[in-house]
């Protein structure tokens, strides 16, 4: 089973900028956050967040299209490679999220951009973030433009909840790690 430690070791191999690997542990935490809820293994989940965007920096018109066999080749299992190839669906690949774990993955990776910009933009950062600010920011297509919402509300469908419900499960789980999310207050 994928662990952290080795997730982050992997990571390594793979990416260098900074800022890809804050998105890798934004994704993360979110991922536990929605492992907890589901009752599953949140460590796992986390891992797995972790290494989602494995060949990004190397392949980012290629995207997921260098994971799969590497990943195998390290010791990952057929079902954590397809999780992490599902966070593709639609737009780099065909592999439709299917799992708990594939749909969560899927959604979470777009959300947290958006908590992302949304919690900088706060004299706290995320610390007393709100669904209902994020929710604002959301509605709003200019902010955050990058993000796909309609990835998101894809999501939260094949998940059967609400993008507010999600939202707050993954504010939540990114709260518990603000400063390690650059997310804490300025000061």
């Amino acid at each position: 089973m994928l662990t952290m430690d080795r997730a982050a070791e992997l990571l390594r191999t793979t990416t260098t900028e900074d800022h890809l690997f804050l998105h890798a542990k934004n994704v993360s935490v979110a991922l536990g956050g929605m492992a907890k809820h589901f009752g599953e293994d949140a460590a796992h989940w986390e891992a797995i967040g972790y290494l989602h965007d494995y060949d990004y920096e190397q392949h980012p018109e290629e995207h997921l299209q260098h994971t799969e066999k590497p990943l195998l080749e390290a010791g990952l299992t057929a079902e954590e490679v397809r999780a992490i190839l599902s966070h593709g669906w639609g737009h780099c690949n065909d592999v439709e999220p299917v799992t708990t774990l594939e749909k969560s993955l899927y959604t979470v990776d777009e959300l947290t951009g958006i908590i992302q910009a949304a919690a900088r933009m706060r004299p706290a950062g995320i610390t007393d973030m709100e669904v209902s600010s994020f929710m604002k920011k959301f509605k709003d297509k200019k902010f955050a433009a990058k993000c796909d919402r309609e990835v998101i509300k894809k999501g939260c469908e094949l998940l059967g909840m609400e993008v507010r419900d999600v939202a707050a499960i993954c504010i939540e789980a990114m709260k518990a790690h603000a400063d390690e999310l650059q997310l804490g207050a300025k000061e």
